[in-house]
């Protein structure tokens, strides 16, 4: 396995890392705050992208399609995707959250026409199976109780994240042929950046600094740059030179390494059916990623 599948691997380890991380930070600010912080750092990284005469050359057209990616792919997904881990555990969110890439080919179908070929409609089948098991298991046998309901809260959440992530992922396939894809990070931030404020703003009234330990502080700065930045930076350069086939493999990295945190850190422990979910969802990435015939990647 060469250096660039390395990179995809570790772009997958870090996005799943920051499930169980924004759990644990969500436990001491609030997810407004925190929302607003993860795109002030992360724009404190990416000012130097948006240079007034850069930005003056970027279309009309494309300016609307970068406002519905930071609408969906940064404010709403941030939004959902950390009021979810607040809800329920990291091993569920890890779980929702790796079926993006049947969700991305769901959308894809439905909005774009693309009709999926039998693996994809497989790897559909499984992922929404995976969804079900894992709502179905926090469902009580006799009467609701409200860890179960805030954890079906929760879990329905970050699938909405996982939907308007799916939607990010749509419509930058247009803007990719025209914008580099740090560009593309860049603007989506700071559109999300200005959705945020207001939000951001209302959160801090009342918010205590003084009672955030000094190592969620920490988190709360790893979080910004790993999500918005490395993550980025290193899928987009190992995708270059790694077939696409099987790069979509790497996704399952994403549910295992947001286990790992929640039973290493949060004293999580999986279930039977998470255990089944986990299984669906990584069989029908497998499926829908594998090529036999796999070509060799395009080196630029």
């Amino acid at each position: 396995m060469n250096r660039y599948a390395w990179f995809l691997i570790t772009a997958m380890l870090l996005v799943g890392s920051n499930v169980g991380i924004g759990k644990s930070i969500v436990a001491f600010v609030p997810v407004l705050v925190f929302a607003l912080l993860r795109f002030v750092i992360a724009l404190a990284v990416l000012w130097p992208l948006l240079r007034p005469s850069k930005m003056r050359q970027v279309k009309r057209g494309e300016w609307l399609n970068l406002f519905l990616q930071a609408l969906f792919g940064t404010f709403g997904f941030t939004l959902l995707m950390l009021s979810g881990v607040a809800r329920t555990s990291a091993v569920a969110a890890g779980v929702i959250t790796s079926t993006i890439p049947a969700v991305v080919a769901l959308f894809a179908w439905l909005f774009l026409g693309e009709r999926p070929n039998l693996r994809a409609l497989a790897s559909i089948a499984l992922a929404m199976l995976g969804i079900v098991v894992v709502n179905l298991s926090h469902a009580p046998a006799s009467s609701a109780t409200a860890p179960a309901a805030g954890s079906l809260i929760g879990n329905l959440m970050v699938l909405g994240a996982v939907c308007c992530e799916s939607l990010y992922v749509i419509l930058s396939r247009r803007l990719t042929q025209t914008l580099a894809a740090i560009d593309i990070c860049a603007y989506t931030h700071l559109f999300g950046f200005l959705l945020m404020l207001p939000l951001g703003i209302k959160g801090l009234a009342g918010f205590d600094y003084a009672a955030v330990p000094a190592g969620i502080w920490a988190l709360t700065l790893w979080y910004g740059l790993s999500a918005s930045i490395f993550s980025f930076w290193l899928w987009m350069k190992g995708i270059r030179h790694v077939h696409g086939s099987l790069a979509g493999v790497f996704s399952a990295v994403l549910p295992i390494a947001a286990a790992a945190y929640g039973i290493v850190f949060l004293d999580e422990r999986p279930t039977l059916a998470h255990g089944i979910a986990l299984a669906c969802v990584v069989t029908g990435i497998a499926i829908a990623s594998v090529n036999l015939k796999r070509s060799p990647p395009v080196t630029p």
